[in-house]
């Protein structure tokens, strides 16, 4: 018997069938195989059990789907999956974050950036503990299923446009400089604020347009994305630090989290942090925070 070509077209099988009920003992039939043999040959081939890696394909796919603002439940019964809890639950046993969290950092599903060209030098994230901080600026509320990265392409021209920041040091005078951008969750049906920000001491100085909130002390990985030149380029928007920006996050999600043993703390919050190092320099840099806790077994 060649085991080697029986098991490739076993694989090829599932992968052309993966939305359908796959059973082992239909498999084993199709290979000529006892039920006991092929789980056994299978599982030596793959290094995972019949059904372990039949659930591991559909998640990555579904992983997939979720770059393309397709709702969850959708993508979750179409995957074999009864509820969208459930098929949460499973995506955050399978890759140590949920399907949400997912959504709302693979902005742009047309990255062409090798996650290679940054691989290497993201392998050794900064762990910290960071105390409860408040942040105040201007943001959208949006949702995370319909439309949101439009929103917040929107928002970017008008911030911009309005020079807000400027505003935002003048009204809040920091006492230090800066910008704290994130993403906060509101309800279980994907609404959130986008926010872009700074850390203040208190609210005080805040007026009616602007957003606030507090964030919890957390445990973070702390990414500090790859020196990009932005000497002429827009700090925040397009060209190469914007693409490294969205690279970096790809590889949080995608490579590091699955090998790491860490699992996305969702009780907190991520954001992204801009200083003095990403103003138009040749070796433009910014933090990436990511909450996390140790992965459950």
């Amino acid at each position: 018997m060649n085991y080697r070509e029986d098991m490739s077209h076993s694989i090829e099988y599932i992968e052309e069938h993966i939305k359908e009920k796959l059973a082992a003992e239909e498999m084993a039939g199709r290979v000529g195989y006892s039920l006991y043999h092929f789980c056994r040959v299978f599982h030596i081939c793959t290094g995972q059990p019949f059904m372990e890696y039949v659930r591991s394909r559909r998640l990555s796919l579904a992983r997939v789907e979720l770059q393309k603002d397709i709702k969850i439940i959708d993508i979750a019964i179409d995957y074999g999956y009864e509820t969208a809890s459930g098929f949460s639950k499973a995506f955050r046993k399978e890759f140590g974050y949920s399907p949400s969290q997912y959504m709302a950092r693979m902005k742009d599903s047309t990255i062409t950036k090798k996650l290679a060209d940054i691989g290497g030098y993201l392998m050794k994230p900064e762990f910290i503990t960071k105390k409860a901080f408040k942040v105040a600026g201007y943001g959208i509320k949006t949702n995370i299923v319909s439309g949101y990265t439009r929103d917040i392409a929107a928002y970017w021209e008008n911030y911009e446009g309005e020079n807000l920041e400027s505003k935002l040091y003048l009204q809040l005078n920091p006492p230090k400089h800066g910008e704290v951008c994130m993403c906060v969750p509101t309800s279980e049906d994907g609404d959130m604020t986008y926010l872009l920000g700074v850390i203040v001491e208190d609210f005080s100085k805040t007026t009616a347009d602007m957003i606030t909130v507090e964030v919890p002390e957390a445990e973070y990985a702390v990414f500090t994305t790859p020196p990009v030149d932005t000497s002429s380029e827009r700090t925040y928007d397009g060209g190469d630090f914007a693409e490294t920006i969205k690279s970096t996050w790809k590889y949080i999600f995608e490579e590091w989290f699955p090998n790491s043993g860490y699992q996305y703390d969702e009780s907190k919050l991520d954001f992204e942090y801009y200083d003095e190092r990403c103003h138009s320099r040749p070796d433009t840099v910014m933090d990436i925070y990511v909450p996390i806790a140790k992965k459950e077994e």
